[in-house]
């Protein structure tokens, strides 16, 4: 860890052993274990903690680091951030090692020899084990500073102002660098890392999952690779009942109009092949209220049991991709469950990090979202949670775990980087450095995009593609009609060209014009504005000044070429 030119100093880390008073009063310290670390005054402290904790084994949020300092040996310093750590370089001196104590819960903090055969075992419990440790709170004195987190995400293109963190997320260096040890661990030893270790580590992503979600079960958790893999878990198990008559050929599946591009397509090759009726849900955009949705969804569902059919499934997104959404998912489920609907899957890609996911209150048969979208993993992870009565169902990869039940099935479908899966605790980590945690995140982040739309609005005299309340961390923002964006290809080839120009990077979503209207009188392309915490209100303003030279100089989309 330690770089060429500074101070640099040996930190003797120990931990496991116990502090005893000597009769003058000084401390010393007795048994554990002990590993040495090189340092110097440019470490930064969260990363001298993934190195401490990995050395350790134990959870970063539990653990405190502290030192005596030099000459007194009667008074603990704790390390809290990069100053402390700095500082505790400086005390040190002209000597060539500091004595670091690593302090963690015992309940947490294992043995390395026990760390794989029971830390994440479910034979050892745990899921009891960790009910405890509280994983929506952060447990910091000190929270991360601007700078740390623009160091975080240092390696993003400093070229372009990125305002489409929906699309594909963000990843912070120091879960980069968690991703990278676990692809180290498998390559240095695979048969060891598939035998012994990548259960474990998945076990341990599952865990914190069930907390994020409040799910009743470990076991109800599954980790794949994303939100179109657990859709596609649920569809196939749709798709056999259709093929083995358990399912009448007409039966419903019914979904949002909206919803997500390959989620549609998804649905098409599992369940129109093979009987399905499928029922489209439509809703105006821009929306005014959460009662236009509960009305059209209403619509569709009488027409989902015309006839006598039965309505099979029932897919509600949580967060519509594009235009952005958020759409009253409990009322719906409530209403799925009166209707006699019999399964609902809710697809919340952008759930967990941008919306409260909670899924007993909730309330589906199945949920999924993305976590490399708002919750700082590496791309790709997404699970799948199903309740208890729907645990048989398979990963559509067949390998060696099939029959062994979902979570381990899909936690081995052939040889491939499963880090992404197993570094959510390091993502945890991550986020708990901040003010509130993931709830604080996601209310600034919510509370910003609102206030950048209505700036973006104003500006360019348009309006916003619906209320504040039914907005998370994107928010759609009409265009100046005199960009002339008059069909789907002409909203990808304007955000292509205000990237190559401008340096600005959204999407943009094209809205065929109202009847009667004609080209160029009404908003027909609407801005999906993300706003995550690497974001500067500098991006916006270059994003709104682009917009605004281009309707100054004329410019239409007519003037780019196909």
């Amino acid at each position: 860890m330690a770089t060429e030119g500074n101070k640099k100093i040996i930190a003797v880390c120990q931990s496991g052993g116990e502090f005893e008073t000597n009769k003058d009063g000084t401390l010393s310290y007795r048994g554990g274990q002990a590993h040495a670390l090189d340092i110097d005054d440019r470490v930064k402290f969260e990363d001298f903690k993934v190195e401490v904790a990995e050395m350790f084994s134990c959870y970063m949020n539990s653990m405190s680091v502290k030192y005596l300092l030099p000459g007194n040996k009667k008074t603990l310093i704790t390390i809290s951030n990069d100053k402390d750590l700095k500082r505790m370089v400086k005390f040190c001196g002209d000597s060539v090692t500091v004595d670091v104590y690593v302090v963690a819960e015992e309940i947490v903090a294992l043995n390395v020899s026990d760390m794989l055969s029971a830390r994440f075992s479910a034979a050892c419990g745990v899921d009891h084990c960790l009910d405890h440790v509280d994983y929506s709170k952060p447990n910091l004195s000190c929270f991360i500073t601007d700078t740390e987190i623009q160091s975080e995400f240092a390696h993003h293109d400093l070229g372009v102002a990125r305002m489409n963190n929906g699309s594909f997320g963000c990843c912070p260096a120091s879960v980069i660098r968690a991703a990278r040890r676990w692809q180290l661990r498998f390559l240095r030893q695979p048969d060891h890392f598939y035998y012994h270790e990548l259960q474990q580590g998945l076990l341990e992503s599952r865990t914190v999952i069930k907390h994020l979600i409040n799910a009743e079960d470990v076991d109800e958790i599954t980790v794949v690779d994303n939100a179109t893999t657990a859709v596609a878990i649920v569809l196939q198990h749709t798709a056999w009942a259709f093929s083995e008559g358990i399912y009448d050929k007409g039966d419903a599946v019914l979904m949002l109009h909206y919803a997500y591009g390959a989620v549609k397509k998804s649905i098409k090759a599992y369940v129109s092949r093979t009987g399905g009726h499928v029922i489209e849900v439509p809703f105006n955009f821009p929306v005014n209220s959460n009662d236009e949705i509960v009305s059209e969804f209403r619509k569709a569902l009488g027409k989902g049991k015309a006839n006598g059919r039965k309505v099979r499934l029932a897919l509600i997104d949580h967060v519509t991709s594009m235009p952005s959404v958020v759409i009253p998912v409990k009322d719906l489920v409530k209403i799925c469950r009166e209707e006699g609907v019999e399964q609902v899957l809710v697809d919340a890609a952008h759930g967990v990090g941008c919306v409260d996911v909670d899924v007993q209150e909730i309330g589906a048969d199945f949920c999924t979202s993305s976590l490399h979208k708002w919750f700082f993993c590496p791309p790709s992870v997404a699970f799948l949670h199903c309740r208890k009565k729907h645990l048989d169902l398979h990963h559509p990869i067949v390998s060696h775990e099939y029959g062994n039940g979902l979570p381990i099935e899909s936690g081995w479908v052939g040889t491939r980087d499963y880090s992404p899966l197993l570094v959510v605790p390091s993502a945890l980590d991550f986020i708990n450095r901040f003010e509130g945690g993931i709830q604080g995140i996601k209310k600034r982040n919510h509370d910003n995009v609102v206030e950048i739309g209505k700036m973006l609005a104003e500006a360019w005299g348009t309006n916003l593609g619906c209320p504040p309340d039914m907005c998370a961390s994107m928010i759609m923002v009409g265009l100046p009609a005199g960009l002339g964006i008059a069909r789907e290809k002409d909203a990808l080839k304007l955000k292509t060209h205000l990237r190559k120009n401008f340096g600005v990077e959204v999407p943009i979503y094209f809205k065929d014009p109202e009847d009667g209207e004609g080209e160029g009188e009404s908003i027909t392309g609407y801005a999906r504005i993300s706003h995550q915490v690497y974001n500067k209100i500098g991006d916006y303003h270059k994003y709104r000044d682009a917009v605004s030279q281009l309707v100054s100089d004329g410019f239409t989309c007519a003037c780019l070429p196909d």
